[in-house]
């Protein structure tokens, strides 16, 4: 008999014509031991699924079991991480293990309480943080604490919500290894709920997709017959992880695909903006010219250091950054939490004062923000008030004043229509999705018509078919126009995928390039297309273990 199954459970919210249902016909099995992921995308009834099995909600249809006995309510049998930390402020690491333990464990005696608690904190390896407050740790140690105080219940089942995705490479990476070990000693059944492929095929025994809402169900399962324990960089020679990596990502690819047409109905006017050196003389293309003279040294990085005072004295973030850029060229600048990439790109925008060397774009040293620079962030910072329309119309006024306004509205219209949004021009930005919200700072980005184009992390936030979707439509829209673009990420296939060149810093502080790899790969790329090249996974090999040299030091 299965540990734990789920028979035609089905869940809906609201009433009526409101009614919507998020699950339906949801069949499942999990037996004793077993690692399963579930793998489903934002919108798809991860967390529904998982609210019913911890028995936080109830289910409308069907019935869920635990050896063979109804789920009716939540129990200490059950262990739950959220995506969110969830801790008491106020405690320490260790009183935060001690909340589960005290309830769960209350007729043992208290040295055997504290005993416990001692042990899961030193499982997850917070020992030396025992007594900080959540305030004081990072989100991968809170997220360690979430887990010790899980395991501490001694739950037959670990039900894990999405718990590492607010996290970067590293810390995910090596939470993904903790939680593993933790698994294989406490011989624990395990769900984890992903939307990351490489999670599922790290840590699983099965991958069972969900496909999207609404009346999501699940689709066909995918049995990971790969030996343990998994290296990441061993894996990549392994031709049984590969075909399974590309059928994986090719299901969920085709169970996402929605209307992508995405042609804009409009022309783009002849009118430069009033960055262009030529834009009162020349009045033929708003597109750049893709041939002729390319300037090797578009953008230039010379001794370029970052500087910040500290009660223990100054502290170089990054230091010594050189690096030339062809105009036209997209560089992904790649590298762990704290490299300083982030500090590089805002230098670059003119966000941050650099400390010392320069930088050089188009002939013009960078000393301010300028309009000449467009930066799409994590987070797409709109005018929750104003439409998708009005947000990306702000800044095509700044730089097409000399244009007629029937001229910017087309160079508005054109490019939130080639990011998708054609149906969804006159919304407003706080009825959009996280998703949409994301295309609308890209058109906005875009519709500047920039002389360079830098992207912090523009995904981050994300769901990998979000994701997956808007790089599709980032390297659409560079093809296009060649924009020079300088792409901060710390997703290694992200990198390879729209880049001709990706750059490695090394850990900081004192942060510097410490490696640069070509890629040379056709374009167009597709996902697709990258997965069965003969080279892609040579490339991806270098990266990860560039990453994971720079974690020994």
């Amino acid at each position: 008999m299965a540990l734990l199954a789920l028979k035609n459970v089905g869940k809906s919210y609201g009433q009526g014509a409101d009614k919507t249902a998020v699950l339906k016909d949801i069949n499942l099995e999990i037996n004793e031991g077993e690692f399963v992921a579930i793998v489903g995308f934002s919108g798809s009834g991860k967390s529904t699924l998982i609210s019913a099995i911890a028995g936080l909600i109830d289910a409308d249809e069907g019935l869920i079991t635990k050896d063979g006995k109804a789920i009716s309510g939540p129990s200490a049998d059950r262990g739950v991480v959220f995506q969110n930390y969830s801790l008491m402020p106020w405690l320490t690491v260790q009183g935060n293990v001690a909340l589960s333990v005290d309830q769960i464990f209350s007729d043992r005696p208290k040295n055997e309480r504290g005993e416990r608690v001692l042990k899961y904190v030193a499982m997850v390896g917070l020992s030396p943080a025992l007594h900080k407050r959540p305030a004081e740790l990072s989100g991968g140690m809170r997220q360690r604490v979430n887990v010790a105080r899980a395991l501490a219940a001694s739950p037959d089942i670990l039900l894990l919500d999405e718990p590492l995705s607010a996290l970067d490479a590293l810390t995910r990476a090596n939470l993904q290894d903790e939680i593993l070990q933790i698994w294989e000693h406490e011989k624990k059944t395990v769900i984890l709920i992903t939307n990351d492929v490489d999670e599922g095929l790290i840590m699983a025994d099965r991958i069972i997709p969900l496909k999207p809402g609404p009346n999501a169900t699940f689709g066909p399962e995918f049995k990971i017959d790969l030996p343990r324990p998994r290296d990441r960089s061993a894996m990549n020679h392994d031709p049984a992880f590969k075909a399974l990596r590309a059928e994986v990502t090719q299901y969920l690819m085709d169970i996402g695909i929605q209307d992508s047409s995405n042609e804009a109905t409009v022309k783009l006017p002849p009118v430069r903006p009033n960055t262009s050196i030529d834009w009162k003389l020349d009045t033929t293309a708003l597109k750049p010219e893709t041939g002729g003279f390319i300037n090797e040294r578009y953008l230039e990085f010379t001794g370029l250091d970052k500087i910040y005072p500290t009660p223990k004295g100054p502290i170089a973030v990054v230091e010594d950054f050189n690096l030339k850029v062809r105009q036209g060229e997209f560089i992904s600048l790649i590298g762990h939490s704290g490299c300083g990439k982030s500090t590089v790109l805002s230098m670059c925008a003119g966000l941050n004062e650099i400390s010392n060397g320069g930088i050089i774009l188009d002939n013009k040293e960078v000393d301010a923000a300028g309009p000449d620079r467009a930066v799409v962030f994590q987070a797409p910072s709109l005018f929750p008030w104003l439409t998708a329309i009005e947000n990306v119309a702000l800044g095509v006024e700044s730089v097409y004043p000399h244009a007629q306004k029937s001229e910017r509205a087309d160079i508005v219209e054109y490019y939130l229509t080639r990011v998708g949004l054609g149906n969804a021009l006159h919304k407003k930005a706080a009825d959009l999705s996280n998703g949409m919200r994301q295309r609308v700072g890209i058109a906005r980005a875009f519709a500047l018509s920039p002389k360079l184009l830098l992207l912090d992390e523009p995904f981050g936030m994300l769901d990998s078919l979000t994701r997956w979707e808007l790089q599709e439509v980032l390297m659409e829209v560079w093809e296009r126009t060649k924009l020079t673009a300088v792409m901060v990420t710390h997703d290694v296939d992200e990198a390879i995928l729209l880049a001709d060149r990706v750059v490695m810093m090394t850990n900081g502080p004192q942060a510097t390039v410490g490696k640069i790899i070509d890629i040379d790969l056709p374009r167009p790329r597709t996902r697709k297309a990258l997965l069965e090249h003969p080279d892609y996974y040579d490339y991806r090999e270098s990266l990860i273990s560039f990453l994971a040299e720079c974690d020994q030091h």
